[in-house]
């Protein structure tokens, strides 16, 4: 299919609130003189999502977008969710087939992108490049089968929306799963700032202004309005964000009113991190207690003891600890923020943690994706690139400029830069970062490895000043979206795609 175009202008905003219709996609592909992708309705998507379908099984569920309120700790917050924040977590095994009918009540049209997950292009969420958005009053039904076990999460692709609490926890699990553990806890890491000082679209119009020169590296955080003047962190390379949010919270819930996971002494348990934010990087740590890295993006490493993990936005990680007898803090510091989100974790007597308790952990040993390796079993096979793209990231935050190779996203032609690859081609993503800022990019429809035996992954912080190689194998057909998962610096264009030939 030739790249879609739409009949009419549309803003970065609007191409998160208006798409075309499947009729609408072919006639324009019979007329675009322009290389043909394949269409998110392609023959080669069906027989993809054919082959992907092993168990047979269905969960079907309903998820209602729509307005609301957030209790955070007796301020109450006008927001958006799927009728609690986070949505109550989806559970399928490998394999299954998801079958989620969205309801949009909310005021705008809206999508869900289903965040990791090698599905189905048609279903991947993208308004104007794989689905009509969902509009006011209407409904979509979104049936897949997930091929991968693995810590995921779901959140719309129109834009802002996901700075509110429209948001949950998708775990799909390994009916031979080789870890052993006694319980499990899902963590949501989550900035907030939606119905308390301002709104996300309010926030992205002042970011839109630019910053000037103002930005510093004083590494505490300065706040003018809404931004974030100064914050900085060392192993973010500098800056560590631009937006000021008054609430980090775990599972919903800020520190006064925190949330407490109950275990016994001795317990082994599975510990699912998700950094669901939109500007903020987390840092998390249990107070007296270290913890074992297993996975990242859902898939295993080999083990490594860390007393910490740093999470960009949209990256997972799981953990197993094995608890002591007490009460303890997990913490998650906004990096480079000067301030924490806060549960707390408790297998006997003792006082409560302070939520300002010192957690030594936080200044041990910290885990980060460059120092983990893929586990055996789903490691790439040893093969050189077929195809390598380079892909320049660029922007500043005094214009607030933020694309990918200086071509600003455009909604009006959302394929007219798409990198053309070919089904069954080894390609390697070389993420050149030209500014001063990290960025957490993410890679829509498949799971990659950083190069040279690194962990599989499929959102990767990049670092100001580096360049990040990752590979991975084009075995799911469509069109799929690569970005900066800061929220902010992808609706001001940090967007691209790579679509498959026909």
């Amino acid at each position: 299919m030739d790249h879609l175009r739409s009949p009419s202008p549309l803003t970065r905003r609007s191409f998160i609130g208006a798409g075309l219709s499947g009729a609408a996609l072919l006639a324009l592909a019979a007329c675009a003189p322009t290389a043909p992708f394949l269409s998110p309705t392609s023959r080669a998507v069906a027989d993809a999502e054919a082959a992907r379908k092993v168990s047979g099984a269905t969960t079907r569920l309903a998820l209602r977008a729509g307005t609301g309120t957030l209790d955070l700790a007796g301020t109450i917050a006008q927001t958006w969710s799927y009728g609690a924040v986070p949505a109550p977590v989806i559970r399928l095994k490998r394999g299954d087939t998801l079958d989620a009918t969205l309801e949009n009540t909310m005021p705008e049209a809206t999508t869900i992108h289903w965040h990791g997950v090698a599905l189905r292009n048609d279903m991947d969420g993208v308004p104007g490049v794989t689905q009509d958005p969902v509009a006011a009053g209407a409904s979509y039904r979104y049936t897949f089968a997930a091929p991968d076990a693995g810590t995921y999460w779901f959140h719309p692709h129109v834009g802002t929306q996901l700075d509110r609490g429209l948001y949950g926890a998708l775990i799909v699990e390994d009916p031979q799963e080789p870890l052993a553990y006694d319980d499990e806890w899902v963590v949501i890491l989550d900035d907030w700032l939606d119905g308390v000082t301002s709104t996300p679209p309010k926030v992205f119009a002042e970011l839109s202004q630019g910053m000037g020169d103002m930005k510093g590296m004083g590494g505490t955080g300065r706040r003018m309005g809404n931004l974030l003047m100064e914050s900085a962190s060392k192993p973010l390379g500098g800056d560590a964000g631009d937006v000021y949010y008054p609430h980090y919270l775990i599972n919903g819930r800020p520190p006064a009113d925190p949330e407490t996971f109950t275990s016994a002494p001795g317990k082994r348990v599975r510990i699912r991190m998700i950094n669901v934010g939109a500007d903020t990087a987390f840092r998390v740590a249990l107070s007296g207690h270290r913890l074992t890295l297993t996975h990242s993006d859902g898939f295993p490493v080999d083990p490594v003891d860390v007393d910490s993990v740093l999470l960009g936005m949209g990256e997972r990680y799981d953990v197993i600890v094995t608890l002591g007898d007490g009460a303890f803090a997990l913490v998650a510091e906004a990096e480079g923020k000067g301030a924490r989100a806060f549960a707390v974790v408790r297998t006997g007597s003792g006082a409560t943690p302070p939520v300002d308790l010192t957690v030594s952990e936080l200044s041990g040993r910290l885990g980060t994706a460059d120092t983990l390796r893929a586990a055996a079993e789903v490691a790439l096979p040893i093969r050189d690139p077929d195809l390598e793209i380079t892909i320049r990231l660029r922007g500043n935050m005094a214009k607030y400029n933020w694309s990918l190779d200086g071509k600003p996203f455009s909604p009006d032609a959302p394929m007219d830069n798409a990198h053309p690859i070919t089904a069954g081609e080894r390609v390697r993503i070389n993420f050149v970062n030209t500014t001063t800022m990290w960025h957490p990019m993410h890679l829509h429809g498949h799971t990659y490895q950083h190069a040279n035996g690194g962990p599989r992954k499929d959102t990767s912080i990049v670092l100001p000043g580096r360049t990040l190689s990752v590979d991975f194998d084009a075995n799911n057909p469509g069109r799929w979206l690569t970005h900066c998962h800061n929220l902010y610096h992808g609706e001001a264009g940090m967007i691209g795609a790579l679509a498959y030939t026909q």
